[in-house]
């Protein structure tokens, strides 16, 4: 239910905005798979919270208990894979592909200010799984369910960046072997691979708990290093750095680096706690 002036709600996803942090819910009662429906629902969502200058950090989580997003609706893909076969298409890679709504989605996701994080309460696979690899952090709710890329099992591949994340986060060797066998994980997997930073009890609670974190610390500082750490799978090493030392200056101008920085200068509080109360820059990075 909408509850707030600035909530939205679809057919398949929901917007509920709490203070700085944005709450995305995604639902469809045919067993929590992912259809146009949604994908297109969920371009609108990061389009809307992208252009929210007060928010700070976006929470995708599943709206029923079990289920995040399962996968998406092979039914559809089946039925759009028959039209192109009526049709005699041939694919190359000389000819690529346009973009479809989870393709914008992420492409906004990955460059946007804000923080994504992704709150895994149930079954993750396919494109559902694929999300949760776009957002900058992971969170897994302890449970029986299963998370994974297992499209060879239907004779496809991952279609909404999944080789490129996995391989990015796994390393080459680990990526190869679970995509090529379409082995699922089970939630306390996820943590010792490196794809989720916690498996805890109840995902979302965990994941809003990191978003007031996030709030408290320099909002130019957190989008310059989310930057950064994501420049950094394809930059060179001396661009890379060229990069940093230029947005660590574009840092130490800014009014709150200026405060934050005399009040440990000054010895009133020490480096490694954190500011206190939430943070905004009226001049957010993009």
């Amino acid at each position: 239910m909408v509850t707030h002036s600035t909530d939205w709600a679809g057919k398949r996803v929901s917007l509920q905005v709490q203070g700085t942090t944005a709450v995305v819910r995604f639902a469809n009662p045919d067993a929590g798979l992912m259809d146009p429906a949604m994908e297109n629902e969920l371009l609108d969502i990061v389009r809307r919270v992208n252009d929210m200058q007060a928010l700070r950090t976006v929470v995708f989580t599943g709206a029923d208990p079990g289920v995040f997003i399962r996968h998406y609706d092979v039914a559809e893909l089946h039925r759009r894979a028959q039209g192109m076969r009526q049709r005699g298409l041939k694919f190359h890679v000389d000819r690529q592909v346009p973009r479809a709504p989870i393709h914008e989605a992420m492409a906004i996701m990955g460059s946007s200010r804000l923080i994504f994080i992704a709150a895994l309460n149930g079954s993750a696979m396919g494109g559902g799984f694929e999300l949760a690899l776009a957002c900058d952090l992971r969170v897994v709710q302890e449970g029986d369910y299963e998370l994974g890329l297992p499209e060879v099992n239907l004779g496809l591949l991952p279609g909404a960046g999944g080789t490129q994340r996995l391989a990015r986060l796994l390393g080459e060797s680990r990526a190869m072997e679970m995509l090529l066998l379409g082995r699922v994980l089970r939630p306390e997997e996820l943590v010792p691979l490196g794809l989720a930073h916690a498996c805890v009890a109840d995902a979302l609670s965990h994941a809003l708990e990191i978003a007031e974190q996030l709030a408290a610390r320099p909002a130019r500082a957190c989008a310059h290093i989310k930057t950064l750490v994501r420049g950094a799978r394809d930059w060179q090493l001396s661009q890379g750095e060229a990069i940093e030392r230029t947005l660590f200056c574009d840092c130490m101008v800014d009014d709150q680096a200026q405060a934050l920085m005399s009040e440990v200068g000054s010895k009133r509080r020490s480096i490694s706690q954190a500011p206190n109360g939430p943070s905004t820059d009226p001049h957010p990075a993009h």
